[in-house]
C-alpha cells in the first residue's frame, strides 16, 4: 500500500493538507492510468466521457447540453466531437429552425466501441478497493465538494 508521505518524500503540517496532497496526487496518477487505458481504444478520457454522455441521452442532444455534462469542462469539447465524429462514433445533425444549433448522437459504431471498453477487466488499479470501501470513498469526496 502506498503513503504519499514516502511517495513525494514530504512532511504536512497536518492531515487535512496531507489528504488534500494526496487527493491532487492521486488524481494525476489516475489520469495517467485513464490515458493508458483508453490509448488502444483511440479516444481520451474526455472524448469517453461524451460518448457515455450520448449513450444515456437515447437520442440527439443539443452540443451544449454535452458540453454541460462534461465532468470535466473541455473547452476544446466541439473540437473532441470533431474527432468522434471524423472516427464515425458519433454524427452531427444542424437544427433546421436554428443553423446555430448543433445536435449529436452516438451511432451504433459509438455503442459497440463503448460495450467493448465496459468489458475490458483491464482496470487492475480499482482492484484495490472494496465495494463498501468505494462507497466511503465516493462519500468522502461527496463531502469535500
Amino acid at each position: 500500500m502506498g503513503d504519499i508521505s514516502k511517495d513525494i518524500n514530504s512532511k504536512f503540517v497536518n492531515n487535512k493538507v496531507k489528504a488534500l496532497i494526496n487527493i491532487k496526487y492521486t488524481a494525476n496518477w489516475l489520469s495517467s492510468k485513464e490515458n493508458e487505458f483508453f490509448k488502444p481504444h483511440g479516444i481520451s478520457p474526455q472524448q469517453y466521457n461524451i460518448l457515455r454522455i450520448l449513450r444515456g441521452a437515447k437520442d440527439r442532444i443539443k452540443v451544449q447540453i454535452v458540453k454541460d455534462r462534461m465532468i470535466e469542462r473541455a473547452p476544446n469539447a466541439t473540437r473532441l466531437m470533431d474527432k468522434l465524429c471524423d472516427k464515425k462514433l458519433i454524427e452531427r445533425e444542424r437544427c433546421e429552425h436554428d443553423r446555430r444549433v448543433v445536435y449529436v448522437k452516438i451511432n451504433e459504431v459509438g455503442l459497440e466501441l463503448l460495450l467493448a471498453i465496459d468489458n475490458n477487466e483491464n482496470v487492475s488499479f480499482l482492484e484495490n478497493i472494496t465495494e463498501e470501501e468505494a462507497i466511503i470513498l465516493t462519500n468522502l469526496l461527496d463531502k469535500i465538494r
